[in-house]
């Protein structure tokens, strides 16, 4: 028997480091080979690094939301023969660079990040030499815990797996009460108040102080909320925001959308309000094109782009992604209403690729039912431009000098003041309002 040390892989791109996101073994496990090990996130996406061996795990490289360098170590097996723990020492005491003794097969992303520029992780990388080092087993259960088939998922409810991502808790290891064996809030509650099984204890598991019936759960930002936070911060401190709101009467939108929904519904799609506002915003780009741009302010260029690449916001439950519609100009309405439709769902279930969710140039947020009456929307860096879209309200309004009812709605967008002047982001915004509210201008191409 031998030990077969993995290392953290080189995903490419010039990436120096990636933050460990969760474990789908612990210590003890049997692995076979193309078995997922772990989840490892870069600025770019999410991926999964599988197996190149068999063996048992003898010890795991890293803490869960710990920012590791590519070539560190990731996990130690025991296998048959004699593995490759000798080679790996010789190459850290000889001080040479440290690629993969023997490479993993190529990793497969499965989720990305806000956009392809999210700024890189400032956390303190791990030193490349723990790899000459034994990591001591971290226990991944408290007592009593149910034990789960490797590779075998927890069922538990949406709500339920978003508060467990939110605590950082991997339901893996939480004992299941529920009557076909789901795992329940009370689940939840009852392994937080368990203490850890030593210090070295692997589980992200937020430290609670309880006292009488006060209670703080210390929650830890980690994979992709942290890479949000970042991305939020970072697009605050580089872009002068400035915000405009426009208030737009819909009715005749939402009349027509009820009517091609009626006659084509069945066989094209139903039309959300996002595919009438994407058409707007294409068409409202010919007339402004410095709006669908990047600015790289390192560089002081501005890449103005003829395609328009539209991110749409989507809540997913580990966190906000952007999902990209390519060419959204070349695209019809119902087109659009797909590939959104897609892109949401791939997202929502992990499973969108680097390219799904990278390289938009201006983007369209909306929170639904719940959009308020205006919003100030954050930019995706190093976009120039967002627009939001806010509920629609039936109120009344006075038309023609009569007051009638008629479905109002804001657009609350931001821009780049250094890019984008404000004169031009009104003209922008008011360009939109007038294709929304006389709808057939959508379907017309001017020569």
């Amino acid at each position: 028997m031998g030990i077969h040390i993995i290392k953290m892989p080189d995903i490419g791109e010039g990436i120096a480091e990636v933050e460990l996101v969760g474990w789908h073994v612990k210590a003890g496990d049997t692995v076979v080979e193309d078995q997922i090990l772990a989840d490892v996130m870069t600025d770019k996406a999410t991926v999964e690094v599988p197996s190149p061996v068999s063996g048992v795990v003898v010890a795991l490289g890293g803490e869960i939301g710990e920012v590791m360098a590519v070539g560190s170590e990731l996990i130690r097996l025991e296998v048959e023969g004699p593995g490759n723990a000798g080679l790996v020492s010789a190459s850290v005491e000889t001080a040479e660079a440290t690629p993969v003794v023997e490479a993993p097969k190529p990793v497969t992303a499965t989720q990305a990040s806000v956009t392809q520029d999210a700024p890189v992780a400032t956390t303190p990388v791990a030193s490349a030499t723990r790899s000459a080092q034994v990591i001591p087993m971290r226990s991944a259960a408290v007592q009593g815990a149910i034990a789960r088939p490797t590779g075998a998922k927890p069922l538990a409810s949406p709500a339920v797996r978003k508060r467990a991502w939110e605590l950082g808790i991997e339901l893996q290891y939480v004992p299941a009460s529920g009557p076909v064996g789901q795992i329940t809030h009370q689940d939840l509650d009852a392994y937080i108040r368990q203490p850890a099984a030593s210090a070295g204890d692997a589980r992200a598991v937020p430290r609670a102080t309880v006292h009488d019936d006060e209670r703080i759960d210390d929650i830890p930002v980690i994979g992709l909320r942290r890479k949000i936070a970042q991305k939020m911060q970072e697009a605050k401190r580089r872009i002068p925001h400035f915000t405009y709101v426009e208030e737009l009467d819909v009715t005749e939108l939402e009349n027509l959308r009820s009517k091609l929904n009626q006659e084509y519904g069945e066989d094209k799609g139903k039309l959300t309000l996002l595919p009438f506002i994407a058409r707007a915003m294409v068409l409202a780009i010919r007339d402004f094109p410095q709006m669908n741009a990047r600015y790289d302010d390192d560089a002081e260029i501005i890449h103005r782009y003829g395609a328009v690449h539209l991110g749409v916001a989507t809540q997913t439950e580990t966190g906000l992604m952007v999902p990209v519609v390519r060419h959204a100009d070349q695209l019809d309405m119902w087109q659009v209403a797909s590939e959104t439709v897609r892109l949401a769902r791939v997202a929502r279930e992990n499973r969108a690729t680097r390219d799904e969710l990278s390289g938009s140039t201006i983007t369209l947020t909306s929170l639904g039912p719940l959009g308020g009456i205006m919003a100030t929307p954050v930019i995706n860096h190093p976009e120039v431009a967002i627009v939001g879209v806010n509920r629609i309200v039936e109120r009344p309004v006075i038309k023609d000098g009569a007051v009638v009812a008629r479905k109002m709605m804001n657009l609350s967008s931001s821009f780049d003041h250094r890019v984008v002047d404000g004169m031009d982001a009104a003209q922008f915004i008011q360009r939109i309002r007038t294709l929304l509210e006389c709808p057939a201008l959508l379907f017309v191409e001017v020569l």
